[in-house]
């Protein structure tokens, strides 16, 4: 059963001088605040400036090496650089930091067990612990030459069937559908006694792409082939799309970045008609169903880092929140055994076999891990390939810089200048990196813009050098060349670069 899912990640398209006032959100039937209420005119006015594009690429801009303001860390670069406190926190609050590091580590078992606060795990799942995706909080990567494929996970989803279904996509009460049998996502492990559910085999096929000069790159085309499923076939309708695990960095701050903001780069229609038509990811808080701008996941699924590192536990472990109350995950009801499994609810610890004060400790891990700082940023060769990104329409997409809320719900939070080269929208990256799978408001053509920040330090970190939603591209100049659909121009034009131009583009990024 061959599929040919695709990917997103790193650049996109020309620049846009110009903001779209009215969010794609209104249109949409939704109420997202259109301005910023959290600061006077005053402070209006310092926001508007400091977060201008560029225009002086002799030196580097005022405070542009901190790329997470006060929260930027700057100690010593190893693969401990992802895995560091946010340097502002209070004193007070380490602790809840290192416990939920703890938490972010431990290993899941299999129910029941002598254990008892660590058992829970699956009874279908993906990975024991957190850490088994994101080593060393940074990104995953897909399986080669036999490894195991614990950080690279793959979705299933099809779209609305019926106008009941379409009304639910539509009021972003669902993003899509799973498989009747095998549910949101494939799990590969079970716990003893249980069949994994199947097995992914990936082969790639490589292609030359021309560059300016006469040079060539090779580019590696993906295709999934579901071998050894255990419960039957999968729905024709439903799509796989392959996802490795993104860093872990920044995170609060991005959640802290005001949706007006956010908003104010959406142009769907695109009015400006300069290409670039990114839109709004409308999705509801699954703790308090409100609806709200998707931010994480690759398709912008998620609104909240609470949101993701719920969905987290319960599809990639196995493991019930008070947020995700399921204890046997991600089983459906034909999977009649894993459902009768036991589970890991210890009814005087709580109801939920991760209780309410593990999902916090997570989450606050999770949203306090901070950004390093800049390594160059002011070197004649990384300020020539800025200029370059600029010059490409690359920011068009990677959107610089933004200053979170003065009233974010973390003080280490608030009112920061942050770098992370995103404007957190989806955007159509072109049928090469299409995956054909619907969440949300996002086509299986569209992806969220991912954040760039930390992306120098992916082999550092994380061991590889793979990037993009499903890690086929194995560098930066890769990632590039597979932009598309509204990052092609964008593409085309650091093609068309000479060879030492194109480099210097990359040193920048090396720089983020």
């Amino acid at each position: 059963m061959p599929h040919n899912p695709a990917c997103r990640v790193v650049l996109c398209a020309a620049f846009c001088a110009t903001l779209v006032s009215l969010p794609v959100a209104l249109a949409a039937g939704f109420d997202l605040p259109t301005k910023r209420t959290d600061l006077s005119d005053a402070d209006l006015k310092r926001v508007e400036a400091v977060t201008r594009p560029a225009v002086d690429f002799s030196e580097a801009e005022p405070y542009e090496a901190m790329q997470a303001g006060a929260a930027t860390s700057v100690d010593p670069v190893t693969q401990d650089a992802f895995s560091h406190i946010s340097a502002n926190i209070p004193f007070e609050e380490e602790q809840n930091f290192k416990l939920g590091n703890a938490l972010f580590k431990k290993l899941w078992v299999s129910a029941p067990s002598s254990t008892q606060a660590s058992d829970g795990l699956g009874p279908l799942f993906n990975a024991r612990s957190c850490m088994s995706c994101h080593v060393n909080d940074g990104r995953g990567r897909p399986p080669e030459g036999g490894a195991s494929a614990t950080s690279m996970f793959f979705r299933l989803g099809r779209a609305a069937a019926t106008p009941e279904e379409r009304e639910e996509i539509a009021n972003a009460d669902a993003v899509n559908f799973p498989d009747a049998t095998y549910g949101h996502q494939l799990q590969d492990l079970a716990v003893p006694g249980l069949a994994g559910e199947g097995k992914i085999v990936i082969r790639y096929t490589e292609t030359t792409v021309a560059l300016a000069g006469g040079e060539t790159a090779s580019l590696r085309a993906p295709t999934y082939d579901v071998r050894d499923l255990a419960y039957g076939s999968l729905d024709p309708a439903t799509t796989i799309s392959p996802r490795v695990a993104p860093a872990m960095i920044g995170l609060g701050l991005i959640e802290a970045i005001p949706a007006a903001d956010i908003l104010a780069h959406a142009d769907p229609d695109d009015k400006d008609g300069n290409g670039i038509s990114g839109k709004a990811a409308i999705v509801r808080d699954h703790r308090t169903g409100i609806v709200a701008l998707g931010r994480f996941g690759w398709k912008a699924q998620n609104a909240t880092v609470r949101d993701q590192s719920a969905a987290a536990f319960s599809s990639d472990i196995g493991i019930s929140t008070p947020d995700r109350p399921d204890a046997h995950g991600d089983c459906t009801k034909a999977e009649i055994k894993c459902q009768k499994m036991p589970t890991g609810v210890q009814k005087r610890l709580g109801d939920e076999e991760a209780p309410g004060p593990i999902l916090d400790l997570v989450t606050f891990y999770s949203a306090n891990l901070a950004v390093p700082a800049r390594r160059k940023a002011s070197f004649p060769d990384t300020l020539r390939g800025k200029e370059l990104f600029y010059r490409s329409g690359c920011t068009s997409c990677h959107v610089p810089k933004f200053v979170t809320r003065r009233d974010a719900a973390e003080k280490a939070q608030s009112f920061q200048l942050v770098w992370p080269y995103s404007d957190f929208l989806l955007h159509d990256m072109g049928e090469g990196l299409a995956d054909g799978q619907q969440v949300g408001r996002a086509s299986g053509r569209e992806w969220r813009t991912p954040p760039l920040w930390g992306i120098g330090l992916t082999r550092t970190v994380s061991g590889h050098s793979f990037l993009l939603h499903d890690g086929r591209a194995r560098n930066l100049t890769e990632a590039i060349l597979w932009h598309g659909g509204e990052a092609e121009k964008a593409r085309d034009a650091f093609s068309s670069l000479p060879k030492d131009d194109r480099e210097a583009l990359i040193r920048f990024l090396e720089s983020l």
